[in-house]
């Protein structure tokens, strides 16, 4: 398994909390990616975003505050997605706060880091209006050379930070030629409601604790890309927060969240779906499944925590799935424990067809052969003496796929017509787990009394 393209030089922002890591994440990546806000703990996971000074294109890792002494509960399982991050990385930009100045924190993390072996840059941001000389002076005792002084928020001394970055970089790595292009694949979002264990199946995919798997609904507060490849087939995935009911802790936040998610979906070719078997579906499953059919992304629907469950229980969820959700029937549902990892390799290769079926180039000659045969089978009804006449389809459109179909008199077509036209072209192209549209076009009648 690949993860992200680490041919780039990758740089890891660390830092006790709300230093200013993600503002810097966002200005070195153009970005609002990382969430910023003024609340210490709100980066968790290591966040991935792409760089570029010139021509010199990097990779830089946000990580959440780090508490290397942590020995438990939320700020434990940080730490170590941090010190995976100072791991994965070529250069550590060590960030501390010039308004608050040298903390036992600061001072925890610099034991850390001497101990890791990677190059350390320490960097004093929040440094407006002040003076080098004073704003730098209680550092020195941390032993890492000369700070560099940066304002993340207004952005001065970032450039100058970047490229001496860059510059380590490439002095510690061998030259190697960078490949001109990466296939990142399909591009996968997992999205449902808190706590039903989208993390635990992005780890169980990746095969690493990438992503903080926590018993804590809302756990991860981002939307995390990242691009790996499973049985010989390139994805982006991207887990994304959880979207949370109104009212909660962190509601600022979760809007914000909410946001990214649904624009996630947006972005994704592909939207797995994840539900909880131990909960029945609620009226956020449905709005969230609602939106990914709105966006016309192709989809594949999880339920998890299927192990376990008694025969009664497995047969109340899916009798409540297809009361609740029946409008996803072109959607493969499968019945997986993350956890587990039973069921994820039929439910990846329900991901690439769906994949397949949305992108599936549909030619003019087979589009309107199979629209004579099901005119042939049954004829559109009559609106009042006129029966609408279908002549040819062609595709007007991918992901979601899009059949224009050309006639006369086509707005006397009604929806049950044009459900059985969309059940006729899926059995005919093989099309599932993407939602299909009909469009339908009336040729100009020459005799029509219409104003031109």
């Amino acid at each position: 398994m690949r993860l992200i393209d680490l041919m780039k030089p990758v740089i890891a922002l660390i830092g006790r909390p709300n230093v200013g890591k993600s503002t810097l994440f966002n200005r070195l990546t153009r970005s609002r990616d990382a969430l910023v806000a003024d609340m210490p703990g709100l980066t968790r996971d290591r966040h991935y975003g792409e760089g570029r000074v010139g021509d010199r294109p990097f990779l830089v890792i946000d990580t959440g505050g780090f508490e290397p002494v942590a020995k438990e509960g939320i700020m434990y399982e940080m730490a170590k997605q941090t010190k995976q991050a100072v791991a994965e990385a070529d250069v550590v930009i060590f960030i501390v706060d010039g308004r608050q100045g040298l903390t036992p924190h600061d001072k925890t993390i610099t034991d850390f880091l001497r101990k890791s072996g990677r190059s350390v840059m320490l960097v004093v941001n929040k440094a407006e209006g002040m003076k080098y000389t004073s704003v730098t002076a209680d550092f020195y005792e941390l032993g890492l050379g000369d700070p560099y002084v940066i304002s993340a928020a207004h952005g001065d001394g970032v450039s100058d930070l970047v490229i001496e970055a860059l510059d380590i970089a490439f002095s510690q790595r061998t030259e190697e030629e960078e490949p001109d292009s990466q296939d990142r694949g399909i591009k996968l979002a997992i999205v449902g409601r808190p706590n039903v264990g989208k993390s635990t199946l992005v780890n169980a995919l990746l095969g690493e604790e990438r992503v903080i798997a926590f018993d804590m609904p809302g756990t991860t507060r981002d939307s995390i890309e990242i691009a790996f490849e499973r049985d010989g087939q390139n994805y982006t995935l991207i887990d994304t927060a959880g979207i949370r009911k109104r009212g909660k802790v962190f509601e600022a936040i979760e809007k914000f969240s909410v946001v990214k998610t649904l624009q996630s979906i947006s972005e994704a070719n592909v939207v797995l779906l994840l539900l909880d078997a131990q909960q029945d579906i609620s009226e956020q499953d449905a709005h969230i499944a609602g939106f990914i059919l709105e966006s016309g992304r192709a989809l594949v629907v999880g339920v998890n925590k299927w192990d376990g469950l008694q025969s009664d229980r497995r047969d109340e969820i899916k009798s409540d799935i297809e009361r609740k959700l029946g409008f996803l029937s072109f959607a493969k549902f499968h019945f997986i424990s993350a956890l587990k990892t039973s069921g994820i390799a039929p439910m990846m290769k329900s991901v690439i067809q769906a994949y397949a079926a949305a992108t599936a180039n549909l030619s003019t000659p087979k589009l309107t052969r199979a629209l004579i045969e099901a005119v042939e089978h049954q004829q559109p009804k009559r609106k009042g003496s006129i029966r609408p006449k279908l002549r040819y389809a062609h595709q007007g459109g991918q992901n979601p796929p899009i059949i224009v179909i050309h006639g006369n008199a086509l707005d006397g077509v009604g929806d049950v017509y044009k459900r059985y036209l969309e059940k006729h072209f899926r059995e005919t192209f093989s099309l599932v787990g993407t939602p299909l549209r009909i469009e339908m076009k009336s040729s100009k009648n020459p005799f029509s009394k219409t104003e031109k």
